[in-house]
């Protein structure tokens, strides 16, 4: 049995590898060669959970559970938000094949998942990128979006102006891109191309009126069905797609919370990534449409990670 630390995952993975292994997962959980539930979520105190993923990929003869504590306030105490462990197991005999570091699975894996996504949702000319969050997320996401753009502007809003500041001089100097901070989530998504919402916040910190026609977002930091980073009116101007639709039908509050507003109905979900990625649905179908991807997090996402960085350090 292998154990995995966080630095022999970034040893054994970087970016592009990542981006293509999601591709992967998105497509298997739609086509049916990978099985999963949603997740069970223990309450812990405040907006604190345990959080539990199981996955099987028949393909890969793996099987996995990732085990994860997710505590949003974190960023208050410097510490990260999601900590645990992948259990991988391999599927001829049930043995524990790895235990791996989880923080820095899903720290590489959801911008990942984003980029996949990004590379088939936003237009072909997207050049200027918006991150709403500065924290590891959005560095992570601004690592992955510029490998399927050619960006040539971020501007970044965090509700920490510091952490815009530090995220500002830092990914400048990291990726030789401009970087400019804004004072507003509104601000910083006007004229953005593509638009990538990393926060804890529990409403809304876009609206229709915030965003460009054309334009593709990645909402990826809401994860419960009573906190949303969208607003109903920006959920219903969207073409909605998502990661896997039995868990975004229990967790997404920016669905939930549109759907109970009266904003959109149950079809308002046009389907699952992996099917677009495979090419089995449209995404855009036209210049001026804003589409939305929905990303939860799937434990499928992780087992393939989790396996790959096994196999490749064995």
């Amino acid at each position: 049995m292998q154990i995995i630390t966080a630095a022999q995952v970034a040893q054994a993975l970087d970016m592009q590898r990542c981006i293509d292994l999601m591709k992967k997962a998105l497509i298997a959980l739609s086509n049916g060669d990978a099985r999963q539930i949603v997740r069970p979520v223990l309450p812990l105190y405040d907006r604190n959970v345990l959080g539990m993923m199981p996955a099987y990929y028949s393909s890969g003869k793996v099987a996995g559970v990732k085990i994860l504590s997710v505590f949003p306030e974190n960023y208050q105490k410097h510490a990260p938000s999601h900590q645990g462990q992948m259990l991988v197991f391999e599927t001829e005999t049930g043995s524990v094949k790895a235990i791996v570091d989880a923080e820095s699975l899903t720290g590489i894996r959801t911008a990942a998942v984003s980029a996949a996504v990004t590379e088939v949702m936003a237009r072909p000319n997207a050049s200027r990128l918006a991150i709403l969050g500065a924290g590891l997320q959005g560095r992570q996401h601004l690592e992955a979006i510029r490998l399927v753009r050619q960006l040539s502007e971020v501007t970044v809003w965090d509700i920490r102006p510091e952490a815009a500041t530090r995220y500002a001089e830092e990914m400048m100097m990291r990726t030789g891109l401009p970087v400019r901070v804004c004072a507003s989530a509104a601000e910083a998504a006007r004229e953005a191309d593509i638009i990538c919402t990393l926060t804890p916040a529990e409403e809304p910190i876009l609206c229709a009126a915030d965003v460009k026609p054309g334009a593709h977002i990645n909402a990826v930091g809401a994860c419960t069905p009573v906190t949303r980073e969208l607003a109903s009116d920006l959920v219903a101007a969207g073409r909605l797609f998502v990661d896997w639709k039995p868990a975004t039908v229990i967790e997404a509050g920016d669905y939930l919370l549109a759907l109970q507003d009266g904003a959109i109905t149950e079809a308002h979900i046009l389907g699952e990534a992996g099917k677009v990625l495979a090419g089995a649905i449209p995404g855009r179908v036209s210049e001026s449409d804003i589409t939305i991807f929905e990303a939860l997090g799937q434990a499928l996402q992780d087992l393939i990670v989790a396996n790959y960085v096994a196999d490749t350090l064995k």
